[in-house]
């Protein structure tokens, strides 16, 4: 993102928004609006850009790896585009109108206990008191969210970076970057030639080798090498989507770019253009209309070195008042 014209004539209204950011987090910072500790460590997996940077599948690549470990998880989000408005547990028979298309996905593919609800303080409470065996609240969005307080923040930037490194309108940016806090853990997704400067991680994103259906039928990527299939996304950059499955050597001769969270209640697919492929955020709304769709899980790869800066101060909180489970 350039800093052109348009952006320099706007530049002013950036800045006076960025006065009124900045005015609100010292509000918090001296204690003038209050930061609700909750009896857990919490951990803000979140992003500065306006829009969609694929925060929820590092999220879920979070909650594996701390379950592994033997930590009980749960997960709280605001459950964005959701239909109703109260605070309410994501069950695996929920519907993404009910609870929000990414809270549904996480709680199908982690098995952790997810609440959903614009308070994320009240969420949270609501969780503990439900899965008293919970020890790491991570929440899913947030980062701007500084009622609830947190131990962690992982700030996570896709291939943009920070864009032309301006605040909305005249850029990208929600906030000023970067963060004034000693709680930032900063992840960016790794491009061609990229190295990782002091304090920032590397991400690496990519399409499994296979797809799975409504039915859970598995299938190589590899039969589909010689015939011609379809795709849809209503991603935040479909476009992505696509071109990562033509990579993995399918042929997608017709695609649909849908807008981020999509309900898909209008989609129609044409079955003479081959079997459709879809994302998984999307397969949790397209399989209730389309069960034989196919979905492409997407794996993330989560850096050593951040992992390692996570655990050492997640042990620290956890050791220190709540205890630490081990495999």
């Amino acid at each position: 993102m350039r800093r052109g014209p348009l952006a320099l004539a706007l530049w002013p209204v950036a800045a006076c928004f960025g006065l009124l950011v900045r005015f609100r987090q010292l509000l918090y910072r001296w204690r003038l609006l209050n930061s609700q500790k909750l009896p857990v460590p919490v951990v803000i997996v979140g992003n500065v850009w306006a829009g969609g940077v694929g925060k929820t599948p590092v999220v879920m690549a979070l909650v594996r790896h701390l379950q592994q470990r033997g930590i009980g998880v749960g997960i709280l989000s605001r459950g964005y585009a959701r239909q109703s408005h109260d605070i309410r547990e994501v069950s695996t028979d929920s519907t993404a109108q009910e609870v929000g298309d990414e809270p549904l996905l996480i709680a199908r593919l982690t098995g952790a206990p997810v609440w959903v609800g614009s308070n994320r303080v009240a969420a949270g409470q609501e969780l503990l008191q439900h899965h008293p065996k919970v020890q790491v609240l991570v929440c899913d969005d947030g980062l701007q969210h500084l009622p609830l307080s947190r131990d962690i923040e992982l700030c996570v930037f896709d291939e943009r970076g920070v864009g032309n490194g301006w605040l909305l309108p005249a850029g990208p940016l929600r906030e000023p970057w970067p963060r004034r806090s000693t709680q930032a853990i900063t992840c960016f997704e790794m491009t061609s030639g990229d190295l990782p400067h002091k304090g920032q991680h590397r991400i690496m994103r990519e399409l499994a080798d296979y797809a799975v259906r409504g039915d859970g039928t598995r299938r190589s990527l590899k039969e589909w090498h010689q015939r011609p299939v379809q795709a849809l996304a209503g991603i935040a950059k479909p476009q992505v989507f696509f071109d990562m499955l033509r990579t993995k050597g399918l042929t997608c001769l017709h695609t649909q770019a849908l807008p981020d969270h999509d309900d898909l209640d209008h989609v129609r697919i044409d079955a003479a253009l081959g079997e459709v492929f879809c994302t998984e955020k999307d397969a949790v709304k397209l399989w209730l209309r389309h069960p034989e769709a196919w979905a492409v899980p997407l794996v993330i790869t989560l850096p050593s070195e951040m992992i390692q800066a996570l655990d050492m101060r997640l042990d620290t909180k956890l050791s220190s008042s709540h205890g630490l489970q081990t495999s």
